[in-house]
């Protein structure tokens, strides 16, 4: 952290205090207040147009929004919220600066987050999952994780996922990872079994490590793909996060199995009873040898998940709960955000993969840096390639478009990085074809019927000036 960013951070942090207490105590008198200073602070790095929305909701006590932001600063320890929001806030609002330099500088993606895997152990086997599939002794030192952090922080990267496996069998060094760069924010993705007062203890006197719980619905849908006692724990875990008021959200795999019960009322409802502040929701991808296709959702599946997260973020009538989905929510950002663009992935072996689900590669942090990764054929392909499709409820090179995963691979010649049953491109690609080919026409007609948003270059992807 350089000594501009340190007296920063502690001009922010003595200005948030007081002001997040008058906040918790009279949510209606000082929201908009609060707003007006969050947009003077970051209204150049989002778009004005949602800069305007939040201080409109932040003036309408019946807004979603407004009651979002309500609960979450009754209901959060406020020195707990005062770290995250230094960590979060003056982290995108200093390294997207630098992002945005550097992808001028080296002329590739330079990206906002970057996920990495401490280890390839879990101490489930969830139906469906690669990582149950996985050698269960390959590990990022703390110096290989700490080097990660400080290259890609000097890049502009502030904020890391950090997922697995199950990231927490390392949570003593991922704890010291966050206390060392505290100008960072964590979001660990976690089965929540390994969960413990004193690591919550922990998180909390941290304030930018959050969690996200993965689960499948209430307990019969979730144990059946994780596990009998599954639910149980990840319950038991939220209620010690809730008994020291420390945010938390949940991160869901929806399947064509579970779909109708993680978006039912009863469902939502429950869990933002339950403290969750943020849901996740993650397509069902068929990556591993041992990957089951008939888990993917329908067509007319996946077209009710992408109207019900409109109906559900609403400023009027919606849950004041943050919910998005990274395969329908690309319109938001441009399409595909993998291969730097937005974020890459490191698994527990080093390799740098474009995607968590696009387990290829050819490089790896052991041999080369993080910069000279992005420059190297497989993320110069992604970086030239995108957006894969132009209509951006078609986001993505492995599940909508395969054969674009097909041509990059192809043409990149990058290697499995699965460590015990390499699967050929063809063999993974083959997997979506006939999914790619149901969505495709659903997807053309939602495009050209209904309005969808035009992200700003600037913001989600700086404009290539290229001869």
């Amino acid at each position: 952290m350089t000594f501009t960013e340190k007296a920063q951070r502690t001009a922010v942090s003595a200005a948030l205090r007081p002001l997040l207490g008058y906040a918790a105590k009279d949510t209606d008198k000082h929201l908009p207040k609060m707003a007006n200073r969050v947009t003077k602070m970051f209204g150049r790095v989002f778009p004005a147009k949602a800069m305007t929305a939040f201080r409109n909701g932040a003036n309408d006590p019946e807004n979603t929004w407004n009651r979002f932001a309500a609960t979450v600063l009754r209901e959060t320890d406020p020195e707990f919220l005062r770290k995250l929001l230094l960590s979060l806030g003056l982290g995108i609002y200093n390294g997207t600066k630098l992002v945005r330099a550097n992808r001028e500088k080296y002329k590739c993606n330079i990206p906002f987050q970057i996920l990495f895997d401490p280890t390839s152990a879990c101490n489930l086997r969830c139906k469906g999952c690669w990582a149950a599939e996985y050698d269960k002794h390959e590990r990022l030192s703390f110096e290989e994780m700490d080097s990660i952090v400080t290259q890609a922080s000097d890049l502009g990267t502030r904020v890391f996922m950090i997922t697995g496996g199950e990231p927490l069998i390392c949570k003593k060094e991922l704890m010291q990872i966050a206390e060392k760069h505290n100008n960072c924010t964590f979001l660990i993705y976690t089965n929540a079994t390994l969960i413990d007062e004193a690591l919550v203890l922990k998180t909390k006197e941290l304030g930018n490590v959050v969690f996200a719980i993965s689960l499948e619905g209430f307990e019969n849908e979730n144990d059946a793909r994780r596990g009998a006692g599954a639910f149980k724990r990840s319950m038991e875990a939220i209620a010690l996060l809730q008994k020291h008021r420390i945010l938390f959200g949940l991160s869901i795999c929806y399947t064509s199995a579970n779909l109708e019960t993680v978006t039912s009322d009863a469902f939502l409802d429950y869990v933002i009873e339950q403290g969750a502040r943020f849901i996740f929701y993650f397509h069902y991808m068929p990556v591993g040898a041992n990957a089951v296709t008939d888990l993917l959702p329908s067509a007319h599946q996946r077209e009710r998940m992408y109207r019900w997260l409109r109906k559900v973020r609403a400023g009027k009538g919606g849950k004041p709960i943050f919910v998005m989905d990274f395969q329908n929510d690309g319109e938001y950002v441009g399409g595909c955000i993998a291969g730097g663009r937005n974020y890459f992935h490191i698994n527990s072996a080093g390799d740098m993969e474009p995607c968590v689900f696009v387990h290829y590669s050819d490089s790896n942090i052991r041999e080369h840096t993080i910069i000279e990764a992005l420059k190297r054929p497989l993320f110069q392909a992604y970086y030239k390639g995108q957006p894969f499709n132009d209509n951006h409820l078609r986001p993505c090179p492995l599940l909508e478009n395969p054969n674009a995963l097909r041509e990059v691979i192809g043409a990149t010649g990058a290697v499995s990085t699965d460590p015990c049953a390499p699967e050929s491109v063809e063999s993974l690609c083959s997997k979506c074809d006939r999914y790619a080919e149901h969505w495709k026409p659903v997807a053309q007609r939602i495009w050209e019927t209904s309005p969808h948003p035009t992200p700003k270059t600037q913001y989600y992807r700086d404009e290539r000036k290229e001869a």
